[in-house]
């Protein structure tokens, strides 16, 4: 059986349906991820992400190691075992937290010397160190250690950029090999991704793209993008990759995004996607609902629940939805929690906007399926804008 099976594809399109076989269970694609930072969706269960949908997480290769440490999760068997998730789990290489979050951060050839946000504590992530950590978690999808430049772009840092990720890739891959051939990983299954780099310049993502599949991963993720470019430059990022990497292999968007860029890259070929989005807004009272405008083109608008307009407004959040907190409870009700600082808000907004993103990516693959994508693709829009 083939790691990645195509399911259905979409004519004049590259939007695809497809089945990510993992070692903890299948990935229907398109799918999101639901992003479980520190071994957690944040104020959720994992019996809950099951229920409303979620059939793979997002976890953080650098939170996890500042703590608990890579090594605890070990001896706990993983890191399945150790948040009771038994699905499959994803997790990233560590290298945009060191570029967004360590106190200090200096790249080389051997890896980033950087401090840790937490504690000071020095320390050097290399790619070897990245895989190794990753191992200990024992994700089904590890990714390798990438060097990210950041935005906004300049074409000759990122060139240096993707032959330097290229030159870790190498190096990645051999430990991954070791690990899984003489080691004693937590997770034989484990596959590991290249992550293709190159800001939004079409020479150096289609060389990129290239140096990545010469290498031959299982599996690819588009990196550099949603970090401040506007939705326009985004995709250009995703078109110059995408025609360069093995059509039969899964792509992953990281970091991406609204619900509107998620279905801009389900066209241009990408399967699967995390995002902070629906879990951080989420916290601040911001709840995705559904919306069609006078034409009847489908789409959706964000409302800020914490408003005194909807003090009154014993309606349910979005009356299209079927989650918990829609079929139980009114704006009024959430809105109140919110203003009374009782947590059980963010846990209703939670598992609304949760339950909007997997119903969402459900909706797109029976397009997919049933030969509408086309259609949902041309009418959907962010009233939000």
């Amino acid at each position: 059986m083939d790691y990645f099976e195509i399911t259905k594809k979409v004519e004049g399109s590259r939007a695809r349906a497809g089945v990510i076989h993992t070692a903890h269970g299948d990935v229907q694609t398109p799918q999101f991820l639901p992003i479980g930072t520190k071994g957690t969706v944040k104020t959720v269960t994992s019996e809950e992400l099951k229920f409303w949908g979620a059939t793979m997480v997002l976890a953080n290769t650098y939170h996890l190691w500042q703590r608990p440490g890579d090594g605890l999760i070990y001896k706990a068997g993983g890191l399945h075992k150790f948040m009771n998730w038994k699905g499959p789990i994803f997790t990233d290489s560590g290298g945009f937290q060191v570029y967004s979050l360590a106190k200090m951060r200096k790249v080389m050839e051997v890896g980033v010397l950087f401090q840790f946000d937490m504690d000071g504590k020095h320390e050097v992530l290399s790619p070897e160190k990245s895989v190794d950590i990753q191992a200990n978690l024992g994700s089904d999808i590890c990714l390798i250690l990438d060097d990210f430049p950041g935005y906004p772009f300049d074409h000759a840092r990122s060139s240096e950029s993707i032959a330097l990720t290229r030159r870790w890739a190498e190096r990645a891959m051999a430990e991954y090999k070791k690990i899984i051939i003489d080691g004693d990983p937590v997770n034989p299954g484990q596959k590991l991704w290249g992550i293709v780099q190159g800001a939004n310049f079409p020479d150096l993502r289609k060389q990129s793209a290239q140096d990545m599949a010469e290498l031959g991963f299982e599996g690819f993720a588009i990196g550099g993008v949603a970090v401040g470019e506007p939705h326009e430059e985004m995709m250009k990022a995703v078109d110059f990759a995408v025609p360069y990497l093995p059509e039969n292999t899964p792509k992953h968007l990281l970091g991406v995004g609204t619900p509107f860029d998620i279905i801009q890259g389900v066209a241009r070929g990408c399967d699967t996607f995390d995002c902070v989005i629906p879990t951080r807004e989420a916290r601040h009272g911001r709840l995705y609902v559904a919306k069609r405008n006078e034409t009847g083109e489908e789409g959706y608008e964000t409302i800020d629940i914490r408003l005194e307009k909807h003090k009154e407004d014993f309606t349910p959040i979005d009356p299209t939805c079927n989650c918990y907190a829609c079929l139980h409870h009114t704006r009024a009700y959430v809105r109140h929690l919110f203003a009374t600082g009782e947590h059980l808000g963010e846990r209703l907004a939670t598992m609304h906007n949760l339950r909007f993103y997997l119903n969402f990516m459900e909706r797109i693959r029976t397009a997919i399926q049933y030969d509408y994508f086309d259609k949902m693709l041309a009418e959907f829009r962010d009233y939000t804008k």
